[in-house]
């Protein structure tokens, strides 16, 4: 008898955490998750310092739009060999170790370099760290996905959240602390000499390359070549998905967006009920930090007990109505018992929802593209947070902080409704999809694929 998706034994969560491609994964979750603050808000500390105007510190946001595009280089990623390096590690651990090394190149340049004088000089290493940041993202989700299967995504994921906050503590906390206590130059050295955690985990994590396609062949036309890495994998996804990928596009951009609207406010909520810096840190960066890796985890987990639906549904519903903690306390006022009730009811669901969707995003990509695709699906999540993001401000100021955050509440109900329909669908095409047949004429047991 063929064994079928519901026939699948479950994995016990003692065979789950041992898995050794967990600490792989938690150690390369924390070199992707160092560069981040190094950019953007510990770089703006030094920056204020140093004395640049606020206006200047704006504008160095924009090297964020490297984690934006990735998707644009990315095929290269999948389809093109390193140098020297690939015919040594592999091409996916060839990408990790050089996007490592530029990672600590630019951070040495921005450490040699001084704002006050050189700001242009300290701005471009700072675009160095975030291209080969991201550039670092897409080769990690890469061999993720292909060192796990769907069923356990959920635990690699939340292995990597787990890595990457734990680097946003050290890349802020950690930072802050030794360039206070002894100078910037010091900190950000310190930081890039910490990318030896990234560089190690490359090092020991195994080569999946498996005698895959290498680089197209010598005869191929420039033309063919640039269609095959380029417009192939986006193909691929559209000739997979068939009329469900505007669904399911529609699902993906707006399955975080309620986070990443009332999260801009969320400091400013803060400071406008007069809670302290040192109230917000200790509850937000903090305590908040490890309430969120409990809610990864628990995602983890969920994943491979009730699917990847059913955790994605409770995501889904989790993450949006959590919004409606901080319409709470918006009327209640400065209440630290209700802060804290808010973050981690928050930050619990945010971590869930999160590795809901990293491993929904991974199902969906193919072997052959899988670093091209999810990089265009993670694109996809983050940009209209991004985008509708900047006018939180002007609704916050229109409707008042509760009407806010009960309005990014509400996002979630199409995020819902989307979750079951496509659930639907998928049950729908499952049942429609003829019994895969042997040779001699017998059922075949297929292996899973994702959905």
């Amino acid at each position: 008898m063929p064994v079928t998706k519901t026939e699948r034994p479950r994995l016990s969560l003692a065979a789950l955490l041992s898995d050794g491609r967990l600490a792989i994964m938690l150690a390369l979750g924390f070199s992707a998750g160092l560069p981040f603050l190094l950019v953007f808000s510990t770089l703006s500390a030094w920056l204020r310092e140093a004395g640049i105007s606020r206006t200047d510190i704006g504008l160095l946001s924009y090297v964020a739009l490297a984690y934006s595009f990735k998707f644009v280089w990315a095929p290269a990623i999948d389809r093109l060999d390193v140098p020297v390096l690939s015919g040594l590690f592999g091409r996916r651990r060839a990408w990790m170790l050089t996007a490592q090394g530029g990672i600590a190149l630019g951070l040495v340049g921005i450490a040699l370099s001084d704002p006050a004088t050189s700001l242009g000089f300290t701005v471009a290493c700072a675009l160095v760290v975030a291209f080969f940041s991201a550039t670092q993202d897409v080769v990690i989700d890469g061999w993720r996905i292909d060192a796990a299967p769907t069923e356990r995504q959920g635990m690699m994921s939340a292995a990597y959240q787990l890595g990457y906050r734990l680097a946003l503590i050290c890349a802020g906390a950690g930072a802050l602390y030794i360039a206070d206590f002894v100078d910037w130059r010091s900190a950000y050295l310190a930081m890039a000499v910490t990318m030896a955690v990234g560089v190690g985990a490359s090092l020991c994590a195994p080569n999946l390359d498996l005698g895959r396609e290498r680089a197209a062949s010598t005869g191929t036309s420039f033309l063919a070549r640039a269609r095959e890495m380029v417009i192939e994998p986006f193909a691929d996804l559209a000739r997979r998905k068939g009329p469900l990928i505007a669904a399911i596009l529609a699902l993906v951009a707006l399955f975080r967006l309620p986070d990443f609207v009332a999260g801009v406010m969320a400091n400013p909520l803060y400071i406008d009920l007069g809670f302290s810096k040192s109230e917000i840190a200790s509850v937000s960066k903090l305590y908040g930090v490890w309430i969120g890796i409990l809610g990864a985890f628990a995602g983890g987990i969920a994943a491979t007990r009730l699917g990847l639906w059913g955790t994605l549904l409770i995501g889904a519903v989790s993450a949006a109505a959590s919004n409606l903690m901080f319409a709470w306390l918006a009327l209640a006022g400065h209440d630290l018992n209700l802060l804290m009730l808010s973050i981690s009811l928050d930050n619990f669901a945010g971590g869930f929802a999160g590795t809901a969707l990293i491993a929904y995003m991974s199902s969906l990509t193919s072997p052959a593209f899988a670093a091209t695709q999810y990089a265009l699906l993670s694109s996809l999540y983050a940009l209209p947070g991004k985008v509708v993001g900047g006018l939180s401000g002007y609704m916050v100021d229109s409707f008042g902080y509760p009407t806010f955050f009960v309005l990014t509440a509400a996002i979630g109900i199409p995020t819902t409704l989307l979750c079951i329909a496509l659930r639907s669908s998928m049950a729908e095409e499952r049942e429609e999809e003829p019994a895969a047949v042997t040779p001699a004429g017998a059922p075949a047991a297929t292996p899973a694929t994702r959905s």
